[in-house]
């Protein structure tokens, strides 16, 4: 009984002696290496799979580290602006081309991906110097037709006239119609506002030139066929935000702001 127990392996037991390695078992030993380890950084995956294995606690998640910068940097910064002019020309052509439709009403399907401000301040510019430089033309044609002896001289007060009633209106009209339809609960935007009348101004530019025929029936017809048109363009895009019939008043105030402005136009430029 006693010798049975004799024959059991004992190297496994507390305070036996160790079994003895010979060198050609000590030389087929892995050599490993614990990798380094704090609190903050952990050892990556040991099994050398795919995965990311643990993260520091300061890392960021990959889709935040993806995320495109801001563009803006303040309100008083130039370069926060500059992403509203990064349009090209054929661009601002076929903007400018499609505000000579006033059926249709997709300018906003247009503009929706890239909503540009330097075509508004373009033909906002452009027109200011026609209005002032052609008032004076054709105010000088009338004269010279009425009595060739009249004096003429350049009237500068066209030039402030012109600036206060295009940027005013290009700015104020689309602003609270803005600030009107998001009190409505609507979802406009602001910057697609502000791009689509600016671009229907456009329509007056051609028709200044015009204007400068010396004869008073045609003038009436040639800007009053401009103001509809141009409001019409903009009625029909506003008509998308205004889908209640409630709000189909918004629609015509918009319409006849345009027909008001153009008749503002030939009555104090080319009287």
């Amino acid at each position: 009984m006693d010798e049975s127990y004799d024959n059991l392996p004992s190297s496994h037991l507390l305070g036996s002696v160790p079994a003895v390695v010979t060198e050609e078992k000590a030389k087929n030993v892995v050599n490993y290496e614990v990798p380094e380890a704090n609190m903050q950084t952990f050892p990556t995956n040991i099994n050398g799979g795919g995965g990311r294995g643990y993260q520091t606690l300061g890392s960021l998640p990959e889709e935040f580290e993806q995320q495109p910068p801001n563009n803006w940097k303040g309100i008083f910064s130039v370069s926060s602006y500059t992403q509203y002019f990064n349009v090209d020309t054929d661009t601002v052509i076929n903007r400018l081309m499609s505000s000579f439709y006033p059926i249709g009403g997709d300018f906003f399907g247009r503009i929706d991906a890239n909503p540009d401000l330097y075509g508004p301040v373009w033909v906002s510019t452009t027109l200011i110097f026609v209005l002032a430089s052609l008032g004076n033309l054709a105010t000088y044609l009338i004269q010279k037709h009425t009595d060739h002896k009249a004096s003429w001289s350049f009237e500068v007060g066209y030039v402030n006239v012109a600036v206060f009633s295009v940027y005013g209106y290009a700015i104020v009209v689309p602003l609270a119609f803005y600030f009107l339809l998001r009190y409505l609960e609507s979802n406009p935007k602001l910057l697609q506002f502000w791009c689509m009348w600016g671009y229907s101004l456009f329509i007056f530019v051609p028709s200044s030139f015009l204007l400068v025929i010396p004869i008073e029936v045609l003038r009436w017809i040639i800007i009053l066929a401009a103001g509809i048109d141009s409001g019409m363009f903009v009625a029909t895009n506003l008509k998308t935000f205004v889908e209640p019939n409630e709000l189909t008043i918004m629609v015509v105030a918009a319409f006849f702001l345009q027909l008001a402005l153009a008749i503002f136009f030939k009555v104090w430029f080319f009287h």
